[in-house]
């Protein structure tokens, strides 16, 4: 083989969803692109796989509802492209104490974007979905249009499939562990197996191995967290199961306040419906607990009080692990790597436990940034790497965290 065969306009390391939307991004625009993974394609070590997440337009902050906005329509386009399905609508349902900040700013948020919505007291909540969700009378429930599921691993899978038909290469089992600069040839991307490929510019998306990489690469080291989080399934009751269906009017849905619970209709396990705390365990990505995803009573109470028991809240029946990889403001990190790399290295990471909704808009931004230098038409300032050296805490808000830092009894 030739140096032509490992010579790349753009390098892409890391095939998770934000990966693979670049790689469909950069290959679609004619650049010869490479997407390098550590391990398999499709692995479940990280924060693209499983089986469902919510796609939602109403967030706290108003500077997200952009990259939602376009990530429905890239997502309608991507499906339109590769002829399947991983994109199922449904409404959105956010719901807690009428006195909460961040359900507030939610309000303020379809306020000020023109998102049309409904804010409902408990017997409204009660009467619109007849009787399936059930809210104390101090609390407020938020309904919008604009809600949804992601399939998650055959969204990916989807990507690289489109990555490959616009003429990317892809290389799964090859672990990166260095990055330079190697003068006229541009970047030296070696591999743990010795292979060595060069790129023009190269594009880092590695989730939950984020610190790890860019602290060998250049001596930052990001303030991104790996948690170790836990997914429930519950049995929804004999007679009950059509009711918690998708596409029978039930939505994907949050509940604001501590713990900060979220979930999604029934779709892919029939008769059970997946109801987790947005939360996790410190983890390290490549010594991980693997479990024993703890269920807290909080959401055990919680599942039996919104829907009435309805749903057998004694125990999940499925619970499936996952990574948040968690900055300590729970926004993204986009962004040139800089230094002696100036703009040839763009990173995409910290997304949060929330980012899977706006890969499509973010692997078209990570794209942009590094082809043209900046990204079109949205503001980015919120998830630069220098507002860590501004204020550790980075973005200040006026709510609380969503994420919740669970603590191991083990």
């Amino acid at each position: 083989m030739g140096y032509s065969d490992f010579e790349f306009d753009v390098i892409v390391v890391g095939a998770g969803v934000m990966g693979s939307c670049t790689a469909y991004q950069l290959a679609k625009r004619g650049q010869k692109t490479l997407l390098l993974e550590q391990f398999d394609f499709l692995h479940h070590r990280g924060s693209s796989h499983g089986e469902s997440r919510t796609i939602r337009a109403t967030y706290p902050e108003d500077y997200y509802f952009g990259l939602v906005d376009e990530s429905y329509r890239l997502w309608e386009q991507a499906q339109s492209e590769i002829g399947f399905k991983v994109y199922f609508k449904a409404q959105q349902f956010d719901m807690g104490p009428s006195d909460t900040k961040s359900l507030l700013s939610v309000i303020a948020t379809c306020r000020k974007n023109a998102i049309r919505y409904q804010v409902l007291d408990h017997r409204e909540v009660a009467e619109r979905f007849s009787g399936r969700i059930n809210i104390p009378e101090d609390w407020i429930g938020v309904s919008c249009e604009l809600g949804g599921i992601i399939k998650p691993t055959k969204a990916v899978s989807m990507f690289q499939m489109l990555a490959f038909k616009n003429g990317a290469c892809l290389k799964d089992n090859i672990k990166v562990v260095s990055i330079n600069k190697d003068g006229d040839r541009g970047l030296k991307v070696a591999a743990s197996n010795g292979e060595i490929f060069w790129g023009k510019k190269c594009v880092v998306t590695v989730g939950g191995w984020m610190r790890n990489l860019v602290k060998t690469v250049c001596g930052i080291e990001l303030p991104i967290q790996p948690l170790e989080t836990n997914v429930c399934y519950w049995r929804i009751k004999d007679g009950h199961e059509v009711e918690y269906t998708i596409g029978n009017d039930f939505p994907t849905f949050a509940s604001y306040g501590h713990p900060y619970i979220y979930g999604t209709p029934s779709l892919e396990y029939p008769g059970l419906i997946k109801v987790a705390v947005h939360g996790g365990y410190q983890c390290n990505p490549d010594k991980r607990p693997w479990g024993p995803g703890l269920v807290p009573d909080s959401l055990k109470q919680w599942v039996e009080q919104r829907f009435k028991g309805k749903v057998d809240s004694s125990k999940p029946v499925i619970t499936q692990l996952s990574v948040y990889s968690m900055t300590p403001d729970e926004d993204f990190e986009i962004d040139f790597l800089g230094g002696e790399f100036g703009k040839d290295v763009v990173i995409g990471g910290g997304f949060s436990g929330h980012g899977f909704k706006m890969s499509p808009a973010i692997g078209r931004i990570l794209a942009d940034l590094a082809l043209i230098g900046k990204a079109k038409g949205v503001e980015l300032k919120q998830f630069r790497i220098a507002r860590f050296e501004e204020n550790p805490r980075g973005n200040i808000k006026e709510y609380e965290d969503q994420v919740g830092l669970l603590k191991s009894t083990l």
